[in-house]
């Protein structure tokens, strides 16, 4: 398992994007759209190469939650070779199953909530 990036809600994508890219100097990877309507966007450092999820919920969106400005972590990804075997882990120190992601019924993303309510998401990815 390693910690692969951070990702941040942003409630204006376009104003967040100028900010991460002009003031920032990070360049786009890639994103996409969740299947709720959200979207994501992984920009990364061309020095460090340390990346920076910008994650945008919609109104209604079960993931649209306010929040205080200064506030808005939204998640640490991991990548991980084995997911259940992660998720039993984090699970026993005391994480909590919020969601998981399948691809042909196999279960390629999951979020677990940390004590003091930090997300992470276990990306399944082999030979991590």
């Amino acid at each position: 398992m390693y910690l692969d990036y951070a990702g941040i809600r942003v409630t204006n994508l376009a104003r967040a994007t100028r900010f991460v890219t002009q003031g920032l100097g990070l360049e786009k990877v890639r994103g996409g759209k969740m299947g709720h309507g959200g979207v994501w966007v992984l920009y990364q450092d061309r020095t460090s190469h340390q990346q920076l999820e910008l994650n945008w919920y919609p109104k209604g969106s079960k993931y649209a939650t306010p929040f205080v400005g200064g506030e808005g972590l939204d998640h640490l990804g991991f990548r991980v070779n084995d997911i259940k075997a992660a998720g039993r882990r984090v699970k026993a120190a005391g994480g909590r199953l919020v969601d998981q992601i399948k691809w042909k019924g196999e279960v390629v993303l999951a979020y677990y909530e940390g004590p003091d309510g930090l997300w992470v998401e276990l990306i399944l990815s082999p030979g991590a």
